[in-house]
């Protein structure tokens, strides 16, 4: 089945003038501003959730972990199909998609609340309790963040234009990191809840004054949910997006480990995790300014090799050595600022050559961002179970242990994104859609 048989919208409806993104300050927060509280949704889920439950509730480990994956799953399966309705949404009205939008953000910010402040108390009910909201958060969280990234690309533009647009989102992102770091242990889980409600109203409001992609015509039969993969472009990106991914999940899944039992400094914690987060969001305006120069392609290779120059030094690191892992925190830091905003900004390119624009950017960004949750998945699957067999365990302080420690988490990435960076440097040497 070729691709050109997959029936396909129309790329604008008759009468209807095309977005206009003009940049600035004003159009960039107006649109960007919603990632700073969607990023709330991440990191307390993933890191203050389980110790939320276990240390206030008493509910065993094993247990939220099982919790927290099957939700993820039934979160990650319905993003493909999350993404063809979008795709209908933006079809249907000029402010359809920003409605359900703001629906999904109602239900987002009631369920990420019910989350962090349970109404029952035993263990049975706590766990049907986390359960329901986890899937209520996940869906609506995953209908927002879709809306939002299809609505990035539907403005279009050229590479840099295409940077910019995700640079505001993303950096924006950051913030919401830094920020959802900081307030549960400043101001408790109560406050931390009562703040995301209202950034994530404040950010619906500005993007409904955000340019508005302008609405395709729905065809008589849908864009088809595979649509994206008879695009070989796309299926040539996510490959690499992939390999990239897995490698910076990686050392995400076992930095703490490496801080405790390597460099043994646990107190130091915070200010890795700050200087690492915060060097992505200030380093995301150079990445943008290089993409004039050497597009988004070569920008985005530079950044996976300034990575993998990094953790090679950070190899070599042992008991005491805080002063040099803060400066590979603060490299690699600034290497991520080119891992999220590169890859989106070329998807965007893979979907304008395609002839998709205006029809299929909710279906490419499902199964994206259903790539993205495998990322997570597939490196806790991969090196978890890797640091088993070597003998590692967490508190371990013999030199086999934390050889295959340090191995881990310096130098599989190194590999991975090696792959990654080879598979890019061939496509954008050719020509193919993953370059200018």
């Amino acid at each position: 089945m070729s691709e050109a048989a997959v029936p396909v919208a129309l790329s604008a409806a008759d009468g209807e003038r095309p977005p206009t993104w003009r940049g600035g300050w004003r159009q960039g927060l107006s649109y960007g501003s919603l990632g700073l509280p969607l990023a709330f949704v991440a990191l307390p889920l993933y890191v203050a959730l389980p110790n939320h439950y276990a240390t206030t509730y008493g509910l065993p480990l094993a247990w939220l972990g099982a919790l927290l994956l099957a939700a993820r799953l039934v979160d990650a399966v319905a993003d493909p199909f999350i993404g063809r309705w979008v795709d209908t949404l933006f079809g249907a009205s000029r402010g359809a998609a920003w409605k359900a939008a703001l629906v999904a953000a109602a239900v987002l910010a009631a369920g990420f609340a019910g989350l962090f402040l349970p109404p029952v108390h035993s263990p049975v009910e706590l766990m049907g309790w986390c359960g329901l909201m986890l899937v209520v958060t996940y869906l609506s969280y995953s209908i927002v963040t879709v809306i939002h990234q299809a609505w990035g690309a539907r403005l279009g533009g050229d590479e840099p234009q295409r940077a910019r647009i995700v640079a505001w989102r993303e950096g924006l992102a950051l913030a919401g990191v830094l920020l959802a770091s900081v307030l549960p242990s400043l101001a408790g889980f109560g406050a931390m809840s009562m703040v995301f409600a209202v950034l994530l109203l404040c950010a619906m409001a500005l993007l409904a004054r955000a340019p508005h992609p302008a609405p395709s015509r729905p065809a008589a039969v849908a864009p088809s949910l595979a649509l994206p993969w008879f695009n070989p472009a796309f299926v040539s990106l996510l490959v690499i997006y992939l390999l990239n991914g897995i490698a910076s999940a990686v050392p995400a899944t076992l930095v703490l480990f490496f801080i405790r039992d390597v460099l043994q400094a646990p107190n130091l914690e915070p200010l890795f995790l700050v200087l690492y987060f915060a060097a992505a969001g200030l380093s995301v305006p150079l990445w943008v300014r290089l993409v004039a120069r050497i597009a988004l392609a070569g920008t985005w290779l530079v950044g996976m090799v300034l990575a993998i120059v990094v953790f090679v030094g950070a190899a070599w690191l042992g008991a005491g050595d805080v002063l040099a892992y803060a400066v590979v925190c603060t490299l690699s830091g600034v290497a991520l600022g080119a891992d999220l905003t590169m890859p989106s900004a070329l998807l965007a390119g893979v979907i304008q050559r395609a002839g998709h624009t205006g029809q299929a950017e909710g279906a490419y960004f499902g199964w994206w961002n259903f790539a993205t949750k495998l990322n997570l998945a597939v490196a806790a699957g991969l090196a978890l179970p890797l640091l088993q067999v070597f003998g590692y365990s967490p508190g371990a302080r013999g030199s086999a242990e934390l050889l295959a420690l340090s191995l881990a988490y310096c130098a599989l990435p190194c590999v991975l994104k090696l792959v990654a960076v080879g598979l890019l440097f061939k496509h954008s040497r050719v020509g193919t859609p993953t370059s200018s």
